[in-house]
């Protein structure tokens, strides 16, 4: 599986910014997607995770300004970041969990940093 993230950029704090990810390859049986970030100096950290179904898990530092989504038509998950903070600043990864006869497999995309000024 090959995750291709997109969409980070600079952003003035308060405002927004949309990532998008796509999967592609041995896509067959990918269950949760989401979304970790890694600021300078820190461990890698969870996002948001989003099941095929649709169940969504969120740390309780975005909780109420980042939306996770997916597209499973698409083979597509999405980040939607509103009321951004500076200490949102960090690279942010694309995650996928593929689940093939009860092997468990999963796939890191290249990341894209978000920048969020004060």
């Amino acid at each position: 599986v090959q995750l291709q993230a997109s969409g980070g950029g600079l952003v003035q704090a308060g405002g927004s910014l949309g990532l998008s990810c796509a999967a592609s390859g041995s896509i067959f049986g990918i269950a949760n997607m989401g979304w970790y970030r890694q600021a300078p100096g820190k461990q890698r950290e969870l996002v948001a995770i989003i099941s095929r179904g649709g169940s969504t898990n969120y740390a309780d530092s975005v909780k109420g300004r980042f939306t996770i989504s997916r597209d499973n038509a698409k083979n597509m998950v999405y980040l939607q970041m509103n009321s951004l903070k500076p200490e949102d600043t960090a690279v942010y990864y694309c995650n996928a969990v593929r689940v093939v006869e009860y092997a468990r497999y999963e796939y890191w995309g290249q990341g894209t940093q978000v920048t969020v000024s004060s």
